[in-house]
């Protein structure tokens, strides 16, 4: 069962669902962001993670190398990223999310975004994870986009079920803050 929006203002309280100082309970900015009627629409972070275009990763085995900060990716701090056609990036929601046992999320694309070509990688989030959350974006489009800080970048979805998981996540993701490359 998908939470709808009185649900999730209320684990908001009980629960720090999404962290108290962050939340938004309404939805508001174009492209928006806050509470929707079964969702959260989180917003962008100012951190970007951009990959180095000279890098082959054609081969690249996440079990076996780590990107190396520089040679592979840069970190920018910024208001706002232009995306240009064809390019991959890594970003972050500005929110905290505390996801309860019994909860899993969904992260979507927004409509206005993925108009314009702009897709993210629908990820989920476990029950029992905490942190801002990563996000993966690519630009399929045939213009450059300009993303801004701040603004709704991912509609996340709250699934509820009435019996917790008998082992929430308590992985390597946990409490993430910023981008988060694979580990």
């Amino acid at each position: 069962m998908y939470l709808a929006d009185h649900q999730i203002r209320e684990l908001v309280k009980l629960e720090n669902l999404i962290n108290k100082d962050e939340f938004i309970p309404q939805k508001t900015g174009n492209p928006s962001y806050g509470l929707s009627s079964f969702g959260y629409d989180a917003r962008l972070g100012k951190e970007f993670v951009i990959f180095n275009p000279e890098v082959d990763f054609e081969n690249f085995d996440p079990t076996q190398n780590r990107l190396k900060e520089e040679e592979d990716y840069s970190r920018y701090v910024a208001k706002y990223y232009n995306i240009e056609p064809g390019e991959f990036i890594l970003a972050h929601t500005q929110e905290t999310f505390n996801f309860p046992p019994n909860i899993t999320g969904l992260v979507k694309d927004k409509s206005t975004y993925a108009r314009l070509g702009i897709a993210l990688q629908n990820t989920v989030l476990e029950a029992g994870w905490s942190g801002q959350i990563t996000i993966e974006i690519s630009n399929h489009g045939s213009r450059t986009i300009k993303l801004h800080a701040g603004m709704g970048i991912a509609q996340i979805l709250f699934v509820y079920n009435p019996k917790p998981a008998d082992k929430p996540y308590t992985g390597k993701y946990q409490n993430q803050k910023g981008v988060v490359l694979p580990r």
